[in-house]
């Protein structure tokens, strides 16, 4: 393994953690997933092959591993909510109040998601990703990553605007 793979690896931690954190909901869950990402990439680094996109590769594996700890969950009966934000890491508006409440909202209709629709709302409004980039991390067409981040805007427009029919799937 070269020491390039892994000064890329140390490139994008900020925002596979970011992508970690919108899937576990919590900073705890969050950084013990990028952890076994980061074993997992650098245990099959062979794997991976140069002049590929790297941060392609390592979403893969963190979506993985996370719909594996999610299964395994819930066949325990112990699933946990996930949200995408903390109030205090994305707080900077005017009203900080109504700002708060706005944020809980919009959080507690992430956490309503489905999975699929949580994964693609975190790589398209939150890592920026194109919907391109987000099929192939995905391996969904990309109509398909269309289709849930539109059937994810709904609800949370729904949501936000205070409408009772807003359904998840």
């Amino acid at each position: 393994m070269t020491a390039d793979i892994r000064e890329e690896i140390i490139e994008f931690l900020p925002r596979l953690r970011r992508f970690a954190y919108s899937l576990a909901g919590n900073v705890t869950d969050a950084d013990d997933l990028v952890q076994d990402v980061c074993v997992r990439a650098l245990d099959r680094a062979h794997q991976w092959r140069p002049g590929t996109r790297l941060d392609s590769w390592m979403y893969r594996i963190a979506q993985n591993l996370w719909i594996d700890k999610v299964r395994s969950e819930k066949t325990r009966n112990t699933v946990k909510q996930t949200i995408l934000t903390q109030p205090d890491e994305m707080h900077t508006a005017r009203n900080p109040a109504e700002d708060r409440l706005t944020l809980e909202a919009v959080r507690q209709g992430i956490a309503e998601l489905p999975d699929e629709q949580k994964v693609v709302v975190a790589l398209v409004c939150l890592d920026g990703l194109s919907y391109g980039e987000t099929a192939d991390i995905t391996g969904v067409p990309i109509g398909t990553v269309m289709s849930r981040l539109s059937r994810a805007r709904k609800v949370l427009h729904r949501k936000m605007h205070g409408e009772s029919n807003a359904k998840t799937t």
